[in-house]
C-alpha cells in the first residue's frame, strides 16, 4: 500500500496552518513557515482584504493536479516532522529523528527490531507564551531527580527507553528510562503536565538555530493535541464589488474641516507612527477636533476599528470588514459580479394577519438571497498558551510582506430585523441591564480584545440576539437544508456604529458542496418563515432547562448565559466568536428579560392552544 500523507489546500489556512501540528496516520508533523513555501504559489485575489492586512499580496499553497496526489514529488506547503523523539512499541527504545534520518515514501521505524517496527511520536511537547514550540528534554527528565553531580557522570543522551508498567495506570504507568551503562536514572510521567523550570529554545521547530531569540516565558509541557497548542489568527473577507457606504459624519462642517486640512493625507498616511501625534496636534490646533472625531474619521478612511479609551493604544484590534459588506447587502440595487450574485425576497407575509405570522412580519426586514460568494480567508499568524498571547508571524523570519490564503465559494442569507423595533426593544432597561452583565464578563476576559473586532467598542444587545439567533438557525437548517452545522458559518453585522441590524448564514467550502443550491432554496417564500417560527419554538426548550435558561454566566470566562451545547453551540469553524457571548433568553424571551421574537413565540403557543381547543369540539 502506498503511504500518501494528504492535507487540502484549505487546510494549510485552517485548522492546519504555519504552526500547527498535524496527527495523520500514525505520524506526526508541524506546519513550517512561509518562508518554506515553493515559488510556485497561488495567487489569491483580494485587494480589500490585503489593504487592511497592510500586505502586498495573499497566496494559496499549490493545488495538486488530481484528487489522487499522484504526481511524485509536487511542491506544495512543506511541514517537518515533529516531535522528533519517537519511541518503538516493541522494544520501547527511543531515537531522536533527525532530518537525515528521513526516506522518500516511508515512515520512521525501529532498526533494532526485526522486521523494523514504526516508530510512535512521543505524546507530549512544550509550549510557551512567546509562540515557541519544542521538545521535551527526555533526558533531562529522566535524571531530573538526580543530583547534578550525578547527572554529569552519564555521558549518553539518546540511551533512553519509554516504558509501561504492567501493575499502574495512567500517566504513572510511564517513565523514560536511561539506559547508559552505570546510570540507571528514571522518573514516571505522572506530574508530567504544567511547568517544571525547562528553559525555552525561543524557536520552532522549522527555524534554523541562528533565529533563535531570547525567550525567558515560563515553558509548560502539555499534550501535543492539547487545544492550548496552537490559536490561529484568521481574517475574512467576502469578495464584494467596491462600494461607498456613506459615512456617519457625512454634513458635518467639522468633519470636512478635519478632510480638508493640508496635513490630513499626511496623518492618514503615518497614522500607526510617532509622527502621527504631531500632525494630530497640528490638525486639532487649526480646526478644534477632538481625539474621539479624529480616531473615528481615522477608522472611516483606514478601515480600521475606533480605539476604545478604556485600552492599551497598543492593543490593536483587528481591522473591521464588515462595513463595506453591510453596504453592498442592504443597498436598493445590489451591486452584482460573478462572485456575488444577490437577490432581494420577502417572507411572502406581507398580507398575513393571522397569527403568529403577523408578528413575525413586524420583527424582521429585508431578505437577501445570496446565489453566489466567494469568501477568502488569510493567515496573519498564531499565538500559544492564551489568544492572546505573543503573535508569531506566518513569516517567522519577517521577511516576506505576503500572507497564506485560500478561497471558497458558497451561498447564503442575509436577514435583517426590523430597525425600528430592534432599537425600541434594545432600549429596556431589562435588557440592558442583562447585557450590561456579560460587558463586565468580556471587559474581564483574556478574549476580549478578539472579541471586540467583531462587537465594537462595547457589546451591544443587537449582537447578542444576533448572534444567538444565527446560532439557532444554523441548527435548524442543518435539519432542513441537507447541510451539516459544520458547512454553515455565520456572519453577524451588529455594530450600532455602523447601523447594522442583520445576520448572514452562509456555506463557504472549499468543494461542491458549498454551491448546491440548498440553502438559498431554504431561503425562499414560504420556507424561510416555518424555519423561522421552528427555531424559535425549537429555542423555547433546552434539554438541560431550567439550569441552562436560569444560568448567570457559563462557557469560556462566563461570556455565554442560556446557551448550552443542548441548545445553541456551534461546530468551532462555524462561530465567529468561538461560541460566546450567546444568551438564549434574548431571543425568546425568560422571567427576567423580555426576548426579541417572545411575541412570535407567545403567538405560535397561543395558536396552537386555539387549534387544540378546536380539535376537542
Amino acid at each position: 500500500m502506498n503511504r500518501k500523507l494528504r492535507v487540502r489546500q484549505s487546510q494549510t489556512v485552517l485548522p492546519f496552518g504555519v504552526g500547527a501540528v498535524l496527527d495523520v496516520q500514525g505520524e506526526s508533523f508541524v506546519a513550517t513557515g512561509i518562508g518554506d513555501w515553493p515559488r510556485t504559489k497561488q495567487r489569491i485575489e483580494s485587494a480589500r482584504l490585503a489593504d487592511r492586512l497592510g500586505v502586498t499580496g495573499l497566496y494559496a499553497a499549490p493545488a495538486t493536479a488530481n484528487d489522487r496526489y499522484d504526481t511524485p514529488d509536487a511542491p506544495g506547503a512543506p511541514y517537518i516532522r515533529f516531535p522528533a523523539w519517537l519511541f518503538c512499541g516493541a522494544c520501547r527504545r527511543m531515537k531522536r529523528w533527525r532530518i537525515a534520518d528521513e526516506k522518500l515514501g516511508q515512515a520512521p521505524r525501529c532498526t533494532v527490531c526485526s522486521p523494523g517496527r514504526p516508530l510512535t511520536p512521543m505524546r507530549f511537547v512544550q509550549i510557551c507564551a512567546g509562540g515557541h514550540l519544542g521538545d521535551v528534554d527526555w533526558w533531562f527528565w529522566a535524571h531530573s531527580q538526580l543530583e547534578t553531580e550525578q547527572r554529569r557522570q552519564c555521558g549518553e543522551r539518546e540511551q533512553l527507553r519509554f516504558l509501561v508498567a504492567e501493575r499502574a495506570s495512567g500517566l504513572e504507568a510511564l517513565s523514560v528510562a536511561c539506559t547508559a551503562k552505570g546510570c540507571g536514572a528514571s522518573r514516571d510521567l505522572l506530574d508530567v503536565l504544567g511547568t517544571h523550570g525547562v528553559r525555552c529554545s525561543g524557536r520552532n521547530p522549522w527555524q534554523r538555530v541562528h533565529e533563535a531569540t531570547t525567550c525567558e516565558k515560563p515553558v509548560q509541557i502539555v499534550q501535543r493535541t492539547a487545544g492550548n497548542l496552537y490559536y490561529p489568527v484568521v481574517h475574512s473577507a467576502l469578495d464584494i464589488p467596491e462600494t461607498h457606504s456613506p459615512s456617519p459624519h457625512a454634513g458635518s462642517a467639522l468633519a470636512e474641516l478635519v478632510r480638508g486640512h493640508d496635513l490630513w493625507i499626511s496623518l492618514c498616511r503615518f497614522a500607526d507612527t510617532s509622527r502621527a501625534d504631531v500632525f494630530r496636534g497640528m490638525i486639532q490646533d487649526e480646526t478644534g477636533a477632538d481625539d474621539a472625531l479624529l480616531d473615528a474619521l481615522l477608522a472611516e478612511e483606514t478601515g480600521g476599528s475606533v480605539p476604545d479609551a478604556s485600552t492599551d493604544p497598543a492593543a490593536v484590534a483587528r481591522p473591521d470588514l464588515s462595513r463595506e459588506e453591510w453596504a453592498a447587502f442592504i443597498a436598493p440595487t445590489p451591486p452584482a459580479t460573478r462572485d456575488f450574485a444577490l437577490r432581494t425576497t420577502t417572507l411572502g407575509l406581507g398580507q398575513e394577519t393571522a397569527e403568529p405570522w403577523a408578528s413575525m412580519h413586524r420583527s424582521l426586514g429585508r431578505i437577501v438571497l445570496a446565489d453566489r460568494l466567494r469568501e477568502v480567508r488569510a493567515l496573519s499568524g498564531f499565538t500559544r498558551v492564551t489568544p492572546d498571547a505573543t503573535l508569531v508571524p506566518a513569516d517567522t523570519a519577517r521577511r516576506l510582506k505576503w500572507l497564506p490564503a485560500v478561497e471558497v465559494f458558497g451561498e447564503g442569507i442575509l436577514i435583517t430585523l426590523d430597525e425600528e423595533r430592534l432599537a425600541t426593544w434594545e432600549q429596556g432597561d431589562q435588557v440592558r441591564r442583562r447585557v450590561d452583565g456579560m460587558r463586565e464578563d468580556l471587559d474581564r476576559s483574556f478574549q476580549r480584545d478578539r472579541l471586540v473586532a467583531l462587537t465594537g467598542v462595547s457589546l451591544s444587545p443587537r449582537f447578542v440576539v444576533l448572534h444567538t439567533l444565527a446560532h439557532l438557525l444554523i441548527r435548524q437548517l442543518a435539519f432542513e437544508s441537507g447541510y451539516t452545522t459544520a458547512s454553515l458559518r455565520e456572519r453577524v453585522y451588529a455594530r450600532p456604529e455602523h447601523g447594522q441590524y442583520g445576520i448572514l448564514v452562509y456555506t463557504a467550502a472549499g468543494d461542491a458542496e458549498g454551491t448546491l443550491g440548498g440553502l438559498v432554496r431554504q431561503g425562499e417564500a414560504p420556507r424561510l418563515a416555518e424555519t423561522l417560527l421552528r427555531t424559535t419554538e425549537a429555542a423555547a426548550w433546552c434539554s438541560a432547562d431550567p439550569l441552562c435558561a436560569e444560568h448567570t454566566g457559563q462557557g469560556f470566562d462566563n461570556l455565554n448565559r442560556a446557551a448550552c451545547h443542548a441548545c445553541a453551540l456551534l461546530p468551532e469553524t462555524s462561530c465567529e466568536t468561538g461560541n460566546t457571548l450567546l444568551d438564549r433568553a434574548l431571543v425568546i424571551g425568560s422571567d427576567h428579560v423580555p426576548g426579541y421574537f417572545e411575541p412570535i413565540v407567545a403567538a405560535a403557543r397561543a395558536a396552537a392552544v386555539h387549534a387544540l381547543g378546536e380539535t376537542r369540539r
